[in-house]
């Protein structure tokens, strides 16, 4: 996968610099990309921050070091890692999108959708047919074409992941789903407008 790279634009005030030179904008190139081992330790803080808010499952240092080759990350250009996800096999015709989070100063920002947008691509790619995910968030799910699904549909999830975890009986995720085939062709094109914002 090649490196997609994205402009993000912030400042303080949307006012022009001739008015008040002392407030100047600050343009930041977004990356996006495969992950590497140095970026763990930053992944396992992205990730662990959520999972204390109980919005996804925690994850240990050595988990994500083992499965790092599945996480894609977004970076800015000074290397500050701001948001990550990724894409776990089940086999060759079903993956899961999972712990897929960002910085909480860039939320709404469309970061989490370019990452998306390069995970379903890689999806694409190996040729895969159903992707999932549970989440707490459907609606961020279907503005990108997914639609919600009984979790029973993945039952080896349920047995890897659901069945270990302590909030099984009194859990709020819903699972969500796509046929990689029906992804909608205009996902990627929303997801590149939402990634140059101001604030």
């Amino acid at each position: 996968m090649g490196v997609r790279s994205r402009d993000v634009r912030r400042s303080r005030f949307p006012t022009p610099n001739s008015l008040f030179p002392s407030m100047q904008i600050e343009v930041t190139q977004l990356k996006i990309r495969k992950a590497k081992l140095t970026d763990v330790p930053n992944m396992h803080r992205l990730v662990n921050h959520y999972a204390g808010e109980r919005i996804m499952l925690p994850r240990t240092l050595t988990d994500i070091y083992e499965n790092v080759w599945e996480f894609t990350v977004a970076a800015e250009d000074d290397g500050r890692l701001v948001g990550c996800g990724a894409l776990k096999l089940y086999n060759q015709e079903v993956a899961e999108i999972r712990s897929l989070c960002v910085d909480e100063t860039l939320k709404s920002k469309g970061v989490g959708r370019e990452i998306m947008e390069e995970l379903l691509d890689e999806a694409e790619a190996f040729g895969l047919k159903t992707v999932f995910a549970l989440t707490v968030v459907p609606t961020f799910f279907e503005k990108l074409g997914f639609h919600q699904t009984p979790r029973e549909r993945f039952p080896t999830k349920v047995w890897r992941d659901c069945l270990k975890c302590e909030r099984y009986t009194c859990c709020d995720e819903k699972a969500v789903t796509m046929e990689v085939v029906d992804r909608p062709p205009k996902a990627r094109e929303s997801a590149t407008e939402a990634a140059k914002v101001s604030s």
